[in-house]
């Protein structure tokens, strides 16, 4: 099972590092700390992390709480604000991007790792809640989040799913992609009878299928490998034509 995935946004550089060796001994598995809004938004580009840890104050101009209104419009995963300062505009203000949890230094590391498992508890459970809409199926069409909203798209313009880690990468016809949280068991289950598993990693629509050889298949000019596990069950799909 893959370790989850922490992000620490903290300028203080003894309270980074405590709060980075004592989230490895945890058992998680933890990002450099960043100190600043720029360096965090490179970073999670990079490394799209499960849950981040953001001091409301960063070094330069924007604070930890722009660094989680980016998270909340550009991504979908929880994140927790470290403050010292407790007055009531700072904390009006970093209630509006909707954190998982506030976490008032100093802090111990039980008080650290129940806020992490408290927010991933309920952040999962939030998005069961409305797995159903995100998933939606009106039609021979998808909805997934995007933003702060749900777009639709419809199964004939999904060339294939790509499975990394706990994140699927839709891609479309057209050259765009979404990525969205969940396995490939939960999408397989809801799309339609073109959709098949053809690597651990992957789901492909027939409908694109361009060519194939008994180690992969090609879809609008990409190659997707053929598992050992799901050759068999693809081949004999197509041979029933």
């Amino acid at each position: 099972m893959s370790k989850i995935k922490i992000l620490i946004a903290e300028d203080e550089a003894i309270i980074a590092d405590n709060i980075f060796d004592t989230l490895e001994d945890f058992g998680y598995e933890v990002i450099e700390p960043v100190i600043s809004y720029t360096e965090g938004v490179e970073v999670i580009a990079q490394e799209v992390p499960d849950i981040a840890i953001l001091d409301i104050q960063l070094s330069g101009k924007k604070t930890g709480i722009d660094l989680g209104a980016y998270i909340q419009e550009k991504y979908d995963f929880p994140f927790i604000f470290l403050t010292s300062n407790s007055d009531k505009v700072t904390f009006a203000e970093a209630k509006q991007v909707q954190p998982s949890a506030f976490l008032a230094k100093p802090f111990n590391s039980d008080e650290l790792y129940a806020s992490i498992e408290l927010a991933l508890s309920n952040f999962s459970k939030q998005k069961q809640k409305f797995i159903n809409q995100e998933n939606l199926i009106v039609k021979d069409a998808l909805f997934v989040k995007h933003k702060q909203r749900f777009i639709r798209i419809n199964f004939d313009e999904i060339t294939y799913l790509k499975s990394d880690n706990v994140y699927i990468d839709i891609f479309l016809e057209n050259g765009k992609s979404h990525v969205v949280r969940g396995s490939l068991n939960d999408y397989i289950s809801k799309l339609n009878d073109h959709f098949i598993r053809c690597h651990r990693s992957y789901i492909i629509n027939l409908q694109h299928l361009t060519s194939v050889n008994h180690i992969s298949v090609q879809l609008s000019q990409v190659d997707i490998p053929i598992g050992k596990m799901h050759r068999d069950n693809l081949l004999n799909r197509l041979n029933k034509g």
